[in-house]
């Protein structure tokens, strides 16, 4: 027979649970600086765009001969 310790549960993905928390932490960090700014005040910004174009007209028509 067997003998020893045979409880087999459990134990083995701990080191893969600290890489995975660890990614997670990154992850969240990288966030907060790309759509948060770095908690840095934003530039006010004055944009103030003209936009003028030339009136476009569609071609005339040839008429058709006249039969």
């Amino acid at each position: 027979m067997a003998e020893g310790n045979t409880n087999t549960s459990g134990g083995g993905n701990t080191g893969l649970a600290f890489i995975v928390g660890g990614l997670l932490v990154v992850v969240v960090i990288i966030a907060f600086f790309v759509f948060g700014r770095g908690m840095m005040p934003g530039e006010s910004r004055d944009i103030d765009v003209d936009v003028n174009l030339p009136k476009v007209e569609a071609p005339s028509v040839p008429t058709p001969p006249s039969t």
